[in-house]
């Protein structure tokens, strides 16, 4: 049976290796498959030729940019890498274009390549701090107005930062300092079977009486078990009671063909004379 859907072409990453080699003569780091996909470190002053190659040459193809993401490593001199994922829709196939770049390293943009990198880009400088080139709108996109600092930075701090939120009692949008409450984070190991002192939500039902017709605590087997302890089995007086009133002696006291001693007699006169054409008559 035949996938709905046609499968990823991973057999395709060496010749696209192959091609990007010769597609993109300068500027290409470095090209290899990792994971299945395959990826192209480029320099950054060859960013728009190397990705105008690809999107224009035939054999390669990639029409579409599908997303632009960012990676923080606060280790390296450059430290964060702006990955642009492409798709070639008529070779069915993906690959990753990595950009090493700094916080005051701005990276050329590809806005005039896919008019939707412009919103993407916004993305990036916001999480991440990365400035793009070219860029006629970079704003940010996803926290406030007046926000600082960059949340998707490794180094971003959890608390002392501002918070915008609506309250419902001053009817008005207020900025407080950001705490993270970590009320759930203290714990009590003690179980609550062995003597906890605190009381959970929904114990204090338990001190209440119950209603009538309430569901009993005892199971049903304890229940079985009060039941005969109370009341004594009596042995049947005999084995097919109450179906015979006596057992039978022998296999010739079957009775058949002999009416039943305690049996009422057929009536002389029944009221009911079966003619020739039968009961329906």
């Amino acid at each position: 049976m035949r996938a709905p859907a046609p499968a990823f072409a991973a057999d395709l990453n060496d010749a696209t290796i192959e091609a990007a080699r010769a597609a993109i003569p300068a500027g290409l780091v470095d090209a290899f498959a990792q994971v299945g996909e395959v990826q192209l470190h480029v320099h950054r002053d060859h960013l728009v030729p190397a990705l105008t190659a690809l999107r224009d040459t035939p054999g390669l193809e990639y029409q579409q940019l599908m997303e632009i993401a960012g990676v923080d490593y606060p280790s390296r001199p450059e430290r964060f890498d702006v990955v642009y994922c492409l798709l070639s829709v008529t070779r069915n196939h993906r690959l990753h274009v990595h950009v090493a770049a700094s916080e005051d390293t701005p990276v050329p943009s590809v806005t005039d390549l896919w008019p939707v990198a412009g919103w993407l880009e916004r993305e990036v400088y916001d999480m991440f701090g990365v400035l793009f080139a070219g860029n006629r709108d970079l704003r940010r996109i996803l926290t406030d107005y007046g926000f600082r600092g960059h949340p998707f930075r490794k180094d971003f701090p959890l608390t002392g930062h501002v918070e915008m939120r609506y309250s419902e009692e001053a009817k008005r949008v207020m900025y407080e300092p950001v705490s993270l409450a970590q009320d759930f984070r203290t714990f009590d190991f003690t179980s609550p079977w062995e003597g906890a002192e605190y009381v959970l939500p929904g114990d204090e039902k338990g001190a209440l009486p119950q209603q009538k017709g309430a569901q009993t605590p005892v199971t049903a087997d304890q229940i079985q078990k009060a039941d005969a302890s109370e009341s004594k089995a009596k042995a049947p007086a005999a084995s097919s009671e109450p179906y015979a009133k006596a057992d039978a002696k022998s296999t010739a006291e079957t009775g058949a063909g002999k009416p039943h001693p305690e049996g009422t007699p057929k009536p002389a006169d029944p009221d009911v004379v079966p003619g020739k054409g039968g009961q329906n008559q």
